[in-house]
């Protein structure tokens, strides 16, 4: 049976965010797609439209990171189509997400934001997830943007020694 390539793209990022338990960036799913060569950088953003125009996945930004999520509705869907998903393909995005489960989970639970605050300050919100339950929700208010840009972007690369620190000196 043919069927069309965009369907097997759809397919493919469908798989991937139902097979996961935490919301993957756009980075990872367009890196595992475009390494295998499964397609390109052009068509995989038309893919992504679609499924959100279908409301088969859902958007997440914070900072310049986009998350997505499967809904019901792509659950639904890939429960239906998820067999024209070759088992080649199939192993190699549960070897993909094997191998890289550790540093994938641990970009989706850091999040970091700031916004310009009623007062003129500028506030960044800093989160440290496992699973679904938030471990750390932080705000810092600091007078300039390019401060609140400084705290998020170290919070991606230090929020376990910050974690720590806060559990040692808190208990």
């Amino acid at each position: 049976m043919t069927q069309d390539p965009l369907t097997l793209y759809k397919l493919i990022v469908l798989y991937m965010l139902n097979k996961v338990n935490f919301k993957l960036t756009y980075s990872q799913i367009s890196g595992f797609i475009l390494e295998k060569e499964y397609t390109n950088f052009l068509t995989l953003q038309q893919v992504i439209s679609d499924l959100q125009d279908a409301e088969l996945i859902k958007t997440d930004a914070s900072m310049n990171r986009t998350f997505f999520s499967i809904t019901e509705e792509g659950r639904k869907t890939l429960s239906y189509f998820g067999s024209r998903i070759g088992d080649a393909i199939i192993h190699d995005i549960d070897t993909f997400l094997s191998e890289k489960h550790l540093e994938i989970k641990n970009e989706a639970s850091i999040t970091a934001k700031y916004y310009k605050a009623t007062s003129g300050e500028y506030e960044a919100e800093l989160i440290a997830r496992e699973k679904e339950v938030e471990l750390v929700n932080i705000k810092i208010s600091v007078p300039a943007q390019d401060m609140a840009e400084t705290i998020c972007e170290n919070w991606y690369h230090k929020n376990e020694q910050i974690y720590k620190y806060l559990m040692e000196e808190l208990i």
